[in-house]
């Protein structure tokens, strides 16, 4: 079965001709069924419309989104999505910040990545960055993706 994954550039700014992060994410993500692409406004509700239409569709697996994760004050992404996950894997948050650490030292603390699941759909949150992007999702979400989309599916269970 092949994973369907929509991405989502969340940007005041970004268009399709400069946006580096949401082809960082093609790019990393190729091996999975890349439904869309779509570049959002950093406003929650633009956000939350765009993830619970994907949800309420069955349009995607797994939803990807870079940008809006930082401490400036239009970063929005994060309390948009904490609004509406059904469960939180705070060990996203915490292992990119960690892999992110290694690379750009303490600024890594100021990145509010994170993820979780609403139904049975899974949902990351990246930095804007085409750099925590290629990390993000290269290290983190391509490696364990099939077996989250299963796992919240009931097609598997925990490895013993």
């Amino acid at each position: 079965m092949s994973i369907r994954v929509v991405t989502m550039t969340v940007s005041d700014t970004r268009t399709a001709a400069d946006d580096g992060s949401g082809r960082a994410l093609a790019e990393e993500l190729a091996a999975f069924a890349l439904v869309r692409h779509v570049i959002v406004p950093d406003e929650p509700t633009a956000i939350v419309g765009v993830v619970e239409g994907v949800v309420a569709s069955d349009e995607a697996d797994a939803i990807v989104l870079t940008g809006g994760t930082g401490i400036a004050p239009r970063d929005r992404t994060f309390e948009a999505l904490e609004a509406i996950f059904d469960k939180r894997l705070d060990g996203f948050g915490e292992a990119f910040r960690r892999l992110s650490w290694d690379e750009i030292g303490p600024r890594a603390i100021l990145s509010r990545a994170t993820a979780g699941t609403i139904g049975a759909r899974i949902v990351f949150s990246l930095p804007g960055s085409e750099k925590a992007v290629r990390l993000g999702a290269r290290r983190l979400i391509a490696p364990i993706l099939g077996h989250a989309v299963d796992l919240l599916h009931g097609r598997t269970g925990h490895a013993k």
